[in-house]
């Protein structure tokens, strides 16, 4: 995996765990810019093949790893 998708893996993780967070914090506010971080990071995974299991409400699920 080069560093470009490792690194990007790594944001939508990140980015996940922020957004629940907020949302279980009750922060809509918060909640709203994760949101929208997780799809500009969902169209740049698509925009570059990076493959990312969507669940509900548009959050990926899991991030796959693609085989070296």
């Amino acid at each position: 995996m080069d560093a470009f998708t490792a690194g990007l893996l790594q944001r939508i993780r990140t980015t996940q765990t922020d957004l629940r967070q907020a949302r279980e914090a009750g922060d809509d506010f918060l909640a709203e810019v994760e949101q929208a971080e997780l799809e500009d990071l969902q169209r740049l995974a698509a925009e570059h093949g990076v493959p990312v299991t969507v669940a509900e409400h548009g959050v990926p699920a899991t991030a796959a790893v693609p085989a070296c």
